[in-house]
């Protein structure tokens, strides 16, 4: 298969692009670096295009692979001739080279088997080719044998009969046929399995055309069915699939209806089975795709929230019995001390928690408190609100997500960086540093346990992972990574590194001091040259030697770099001292003409230039800030028709939760989003903008409200 022509016929590219870019992945180069480094290579291809490329490459691979081994496994058994082969090469799904491999595959016994030991296969073959004349009964009297079990003609008629309905069941065309019409014809169906109250009531008595049922549903009906609340299936009428099968295969004659007969049993036992596992596992598959699509961009958004820098911070991760805990962090991120109050039940030490929390704002110089928004998050969320109207003091809190939080806390990598605290004083300090620095304390707990998306338990393990350790793979090389600062967590992530070399780059830099240069990366144990320059430009010194190396500018592109600079009477150590000056030198340059005057590609051109107006720019700086406030809003105090601000949480392909101050976020579903159409909520919010809202309704019995976004 020419896969690069398929491949770029598919993604609407130019061969070259395609030839390039795989060309590169060959080579062992990364996406991160690929889509920033080798833009006219690619024709300045984005990671998008090129993870979605490097998906269907693996996929054509794997389906070639599996053509050569099934051509083998036929030929072996000497069943292999050139037509069929041609079928096999021609295939472009993996599907359709495993129904073309299903009549040679080696089956568990089965009643056609055993109909073939006792010598049948010919009667079959000679009824499948349905004779205008002759008899049944003294053709299959041809066959009887009593040492094989064949002791009248309906024995061997029956036996005659298995074998057709698996070899209809085994042909690749009518396999395909049905498939595609038990697809367009076929309704999934629940039923309650269970007569309690569930989560899954609305699909107690459910029915829905396959080929239209969303895929949040389907995997809430493969979970209803897990968990054994419902019972799933399709419906289809089967008149109208035998319909076809008899139209294929029947043509008169004295077989008629034991082929009829042979048909249904075909289509009953062995086809309509199969396909049905196959068409829920496709749509489960697709299913999941979404969810996975749906997880990747609402982590990616989450990761890149815009850090609250600069700021004294205090986390508090709420609790009953066991306390509220409390760390403090500096605005450097450095724990300065942690501890424990007992505001909530069955304690009640409103007043003493007070009297503790001020004293730990003005010894420190608190001016933000981080709340974790789990179980007694409301009740320490009043705390601390009553706690900034009676103080007077200029105090701010903000709700933060800590989702993962005891994932994290119970992880090697925490037990590491806090061996002598328990599990909750960890949580507390990674509430904190979550609001100040998103991207480095998130990177260090498990994607999927986040919690940002939908169903993301019910997908296979490998292929969530993949998925989102690109997401966070993408996220950190976009911003960039302090390597005097970074921890192995997040630098494991830094385009070419690994978790190993990444804790030999802590080593080093521990044994060492600071690196003053990107160039001392390569005295790194098991750090190579091509490594070095996958990873090289998404490493950040803001104090180093170079000011260049404070920039996205890659090594291999300084004296391009250094070429413009000096074109506008500037030198590197102007990208910090003099960072105006070199914004009005820079900016009335053309990346086309300094290109061509210095033989440099104009996309490399245009990077550097933006690199020069910005050094050290934090791309998560032009995005919306968290919204910060000073009071809480209870459930009690909301009214249908008010208007409230809010901030995204989760974006799911029914709607998107709100935090608008009350204790469950509010869904603004999909139809209220937008005066205009929306096909998906994604098309006009992201997780973390902050949003308008009215109330539409409230369920004050199950704390549930539901927002609108429209006029307003």
């Amino acid at each position: 298969m020419d896969f690069i022509s398929v491949i770029s016929r598919e993604l609407g590219l130019k061969t070259w692009q395609v030839g390039e870019t795989v060309k590169l992945l060959d080579q062992g180069n990364t996406i991160p670096f690929i889509a920033r480094y080798r833009k006219e290579a690619t024709g300045e291809l984005d990671e998008t295009v090129l993870r979605t490329m490097a998906d269907r490459l693996e996929y054509i691979r794997n389906l070639e692979l599996r053509k050569e081994e099934v051509i083998r496994l036929i030929n072996e058994q000497g069943k292999l001739d050139d037509g069929l082969r041609s079928k096999i090469e021609a295939a472009a799904k993996l599907q359709e080279v495993e129904d073309l491999y299903r009549p040679y595959k080696q089956k568990k016994r089965t009643r056609a088997s055993i109909a073939r030991e006792k010598g049948l296969e010919p009667l079959a073959d000679w009824l499948f080719n349905q004779p205008a004349k002759g008899s049944l009964q003294e053709e299959a009297a041809k066959y009887l044998n009593p040492d094989l079990n064949v002791h009248d003609a309906a024995e061997a008629l029956s036996g005659a009969r298995d074998i057709i309905a698996e070899n209809v069941s085994d042909d690749a065309e009518t396999r395909k046929l049905v498939r595609a019409r038990i697809y367009e014809w076929a309704e999934i169906t629940a039923k309650a399995k269970k007569e309690e109250r569930s989560p899954y009531e609305m699909y107690y008595e459910y029915k829905e055309p396959v080929r239209k049922i969303p895929p949040h549903r389907v995997l809430a009906l493969n979970r209803g069915e897990k968990e054994e609340f419902l019972s799933v299936g399709l419906e289809i009428e089967a008149d109208k699939i035998l319909q076809l099968l008899e139209k294929k295969y029947l043509q008169g004659g004295p077989c008629q209806e034991l082929m009829k007969e042979a048909l249904q049993d075909s289509y009953k036992r062995l086809i309509y089975p199969s396909i049905e596992r196959e068409i829920r596992a496709e749509i489960t598959s697709r299913a999941g795709e979404q969810a996975v699509k749906v997880f990747s961009a609402n982590l990616r958004q989450l990761l890149l929230q815009p850090p609250v820098r600069d700021k004294v911070i205090m986390g508090l991760d709420p609790g009953y019995r066991t306390g509220c805990k409390w760390a403090l962090i500096d605005d450097t991120g450095k724990l300065g001390e942690v501890g424990v109050i007992y505001p909530n039940p069955p304690h009640n030490k409103k007043q003493e928690a007070k009297q503790l929390i001020a004293k730990v704002v003005e010894q420190y110089g608190v001016q933000i408190i981080a709340i974790g928004n789990g179980t007694a998050s409301r009740e320490t969320e009043e705390l601390v609100t009553e706690f900034i109207r009676e103080s007077g003091r200029p105090l701010e809190y903000i709700i933060v997500s800590e989702a993962g939080a005891s994932v994290y806390s119970a992880s090697p990598l925490a037990k590491e960086e806090f061996p002598d605290f328990d599990l909750s004083l960890r949580s507390a300090v990674s509430i904190a540093r979550r609001l100040q620095d998103p991207l480095a304390e998130l990177v260090k707990i498990e994607p999927k346990a986040i919690g940002v998306g939908q169903y993301q338990h019910d997908i296979q393990p490998k292929v969530l992972e993949s998925s989102l350790g690109g997401v966070v793979e993408s996220c950190v090389n976009t911003v960039g990574v302090n390597l005097n600062t970074a921890s192995p967590s997040i630098l494991k992530f830094v385009s070419g590194l690994n978790y190993t070399v990444a804790k030999n780059i802590v080593s080093y830099r521990e044994k060492n001091g600071k690196f003053r240069c990107r160039e001392e990366l390569k005295k790194v144990s098991r750090l190579g040259e091509q490594t070095y320059i996958q990873c090289a430009g998404f490493i950040r010194l803001p104090d180093g030697n170079n000011c260049l190396e404070n920039t996205p500018v890659h090594p291999e592109s300084y004296d391009v770099a250094s070429a413009i600079l000096k074109k506008a009477n500037l030198t590197a150590m102007d990208l910090k001292t003099n960072p105006e000056q070199v914004r009005a030198a820079l900016g009335g340059f053309s990346a086309e003409g300094l290109a061509a005057e210095l033989q440099a590609g104009v996309p490399t051109v245009k990077d550097i230039l933006e690199a020069l107006l910005r050094p050290g720019r934090d791309p998560r700086e032009d995005l919306p800030r968290p919204l910060l406030r000073r009071d809480i809003t209870k459930l009690e105090d909301l009214q249908v028709g008010i208007s409230l601000e809010g901030t995204v949480r989760n974006i799911v392909d029914f709607g998107a939760f709100v935090d608008i101050g009350v204790k469950n976020d509010g869904l603004v579903h999909i139809s209220e989003l937008s005066n205009s159409y929306v096909r998906h909520p994604m098309e006009v919010i992201s997780v973390g903008d902050i949003v308008k809202v009215r109330v539409l309704s409230i369920d004050h019995a199950r704390g549930r409200v539901s927002l609108s976004m429209k006029d307003i």
